[in-house]
């Protein structure tokens, strides 16, 4: 019985995140200062009393989304995972729970990350769109076919639904193209920018230097990365996939099948809501999803 544990990425957040574990666990509350001490301001009182607006700041919601992801796996169970894997940002808490990233390390990593995503985010207009109703292939083969525009089939997060990324134009080419052919609904999603996309390039290119300056593990157990599915253990492997994570698609579908190949047996999410939980349950309808305590 393989035990899978997966975390979540940016837009799981919601006012109040983290208090529960603040104040119900000593741990918790330790590492939880300890962020506050290493990001420079206390993001605690942002995540526990913050409005929704003010969660929305990437270099707020990135941290708080980590923070409460890692601090959760820490808490709320003894168990030690057989594999792992994170949706985006969610691969920076993975490569924490299975010891590959020390939690300071990748704290401040995904701390550099938000600001870096940021700055790329404000060099030019960019959107995001998810798409509901066509296979991956057919939704990647049409963004493909628009040249005039960057856009690119972003996030593979379960059959049927597939997030397009790129500029303004590009993404709403997209979409009028996509439901031409036969999607369901195109939808813009109320993001900052082109995450996973070419245009992220000036924010991947500025977080190499902290990345290759950060030293990784061997990991516990194998990583399963966003960039190509796979599972990893070599450190130096793992670094290379997420040097490129932040240009390349998401492939959360091939990663949840890859995983299921390789016995996991049951999933726990760990972090903010249980947006993995579903997606993992439209992959495969007999997936185990576990709840903490069973």
């Amino acid at each position: 019985m393989k035990k899978a544990f997966v975390f979540p990425g940016q837009g799981a957040q919601f006012p109040g995140m983290g208090r529960d574990l603040y104040e119900a666990y000593p741990l918790a509350k330790e590492l939880f200062e300890k962020a506050n001490d290493i990001l420079g301001f206390r993001i605690t009182d942002i995540m526990f009393d913050g409005t929704a607006e003010q969660l929305k700041q990437t270099a707020v919601t990135q941290p708080a989304v980590f923070l409460h992801s890692v601090i959760a796996s820490k808490v709320l169970t003894s168990d030690e995972p057989q594999m792992v894997a994170g949706h985006s940002l969610g691969e920076y808490s993975a490569l924490v729970a299975c010891g590959a990233l020390r939690f300071e390390d990748a704290l401040k990593l995904v701390s550099a990350r938000a600001h870096a995503m940021q700055k790329a985010c404000e060099l030019q207009e960019s959107a995001m769109a998810a798409v509901l109703g066509l296979p991956d292939d057919r939704v990647d083969e049409i963004c493909q076919h628009i040249t005039s525009h960057v856009v690119v089939a972003a996030n593979f997060n379960c059959p049927g639904q597939v997030v397009i990324s790129g500029s303004v134009e590009g993404v709403d080419a997209a979409c009028e193209a996509l439901k031409a052919n036969g999607a369901k609904r195109a939808i813009r999603l109320q993001v900052g920018g082109a995450f996973h996309s070419p245009l992220m390039k000036p924010a991947a290119e500025e977080l190499q230097e902290a990345i290759v300056a950060t030293e990784f593990m061997k990991p516990s157990c194998p990583i399963y990365q966003n960039v190509n599915a796979y599972p990893q253990t070599d450190p130096e492997l793992i670094r290379q996939n997420l040097l490129l994570q932040l240009t390349a698609p998401v492939r959360w579908t091939q990663t949840v099948r890859n995983m299921i190949v390789d016995g996991a047996s049951v999933f726990y999410e760990f972090g903010p809501g249980e947006v993995l939980s579903g997606l993992i349950r439209k992959i495969d309808p007999e997936a185990n999803i576990g709840k903490l305590g069973d």
